[in-house]
């Protein structure tokens, strides 16, 4: 059993940044994959970002690329999002996610469906 809660939404400017952490209880959180999901109201849960349970492997969604980087301490049991250059699209409510399937792709790891636990969200919003 993992317990997500995540912190460090905000409102801020087109431009500007910010620094998503989600913090996991357990002592096995090194064994588990960890996503980063948002979602607008209407809309599906997008997928955002990904690291491997070891962090050699990072993944992202084509419209964050370049401009979020996804990092982990399995120490600390967190993982982070940071966020540069955000855009007003980038608004929404951002959900880390734990898998316990290895993933090793992105087809496999941007699919909320592996995800086993959840986080309650932090919200980002981006004005123009």
């Amino acid at each position: 059993q993992v317990q997500l809660v995540e912190s460090g939404g905000g409102l801020v400017q087109a431009g500007d940044s910010l620094r998503l952490s989600c913090a996991a209880s357990g002592r096995t959180f090194s064994t588990y994959d960890m996503g980063w999901f948002r979602q607008v109201p209407g809309k599906e849960r997008e997928f955002v970002a990904a690291i491997s349970r070891g962090g050699s492997s990072t993944y992202y969604a084509d419209s964050v690329k370049g401009r979020f980087t996804i990092s982990r301490d399995n120490a600390k049991n967190t993982v982070a999002l940071q966020l540069n250059s955000l855009k007003p699209e980038d608004t929404g409510l951002y959900y880390c996610a734990a898998t316990s399937y290895a993933s090793g792709s992105y087809y496999l790891v941007s699919r909320s469906t592996r995800y086993d636990y959840w986080g309650q969200g932090t919200q980002v919003t981006v004005s123009s």
